[in-house]
């Protein structure tokens, strides 16, 4: 089934997130934003990790110009983001969500908008879901799963109920990804993954940013690179 590993995750957010909003509370509030600031450094050091893929083969060897097809897409998907307001809208949805389900929750949305953007933007996202597609393998995603298991306890623990309602994001995008993915199997070239992960890293630095409160950067009005890299890259190849 082309849908497993994304039902897999979703559950394993929304028990990480129970038994962090449950077990998190009781911790002093210093302890919750020295983890908070913890997973922030480690999605730093995953973004630089991912966003290499610019620099590294078989991106790289496809064409020296590599970097600037991930930067150029990067700036031109933010335009477009900003365009269309991408963020606004995911937070007027955590908006909805806190009124009928957190009104006691005063971290809602920015837990609803980091977790949907940490958990559906990486390579093990793309990957995990194109492999699910493809062959019905759901390993990639069950190692996410376990990964995102263990953020979402960590997450909740600091911001609470909302990091859980992240899982509705994930049943959309991750599920949308492979039935892609399952549709158009030849497109999913190795170069085209690479684009996507380079793409994705330079959102997962921006997302450690955030957690760290240094900079409030608007992630999710990056997202129409993850189709404008794989798009370029293709497009690319086919004029070769």
């Amino acid at each position: 089934m082309i849908f497993t590993g994304t039902l897999i995750n979703a559950g394993t957010v929304l028990v990480g997130t129970v038994l962090g909003t449950l077990f998190g509370a009781r911790l002093p509030e210093r302890v919750r934003e020295t983890v908070l600031h913890a997973l922030g450094l480690v999605t730093l050091v995953l973004g630089v990790d991912q966003s290499l893929a610019a620099f590294r083969p078989p991106l790289s060897t496809l064409t020296r110009g590599s970097v600037l097809i991930v930067m150029g897409s990067v700036l031109v998907g933010s335009v477009l983001g900003e365009a269309a307001r991408i963020e606004n809208g995911l937070e007027r949805a955590g908006e909805a969500l806190k009124r009928r389900f957190g009104r006691s929750q005063p971290r809602f949305v920015e837990g609803f908008v980091v977790a949907s953007l940490v958990f559906c933007v990486g390579p093990l996202t793309i990957l995990g879901s194109i492999e699910n597609g493809l062959t019905g393998d759901y390993r990639l995603l069950a190692i996410k799963s376990l990964l995102d298991g263990f953020a979402a306890l960590a997450f909740a623990s600091a911001l609470g109920w909302g990091v859980g309602f992240s899982i509705l994001t994930i049943l959309v995008y991750q599920g949308a990804l492979s039935l892609g993915a399952s549709a158009v199997a030849g497109a999913f070239t190795p170069e085209v993954v690479a684009a996507l992960t380079a793409a994705g890293g330079i959102m997962i630095l921006a997302i450690g940013l955030r957690l760290l409160d240094l900079r409030m950067v608007r992630v999710a009005n990056m997202l129409p690179a993850l189709v404008i890299a794989p798009a370029a890259v293709a497009l690319f190849q086919a004029l070769r």
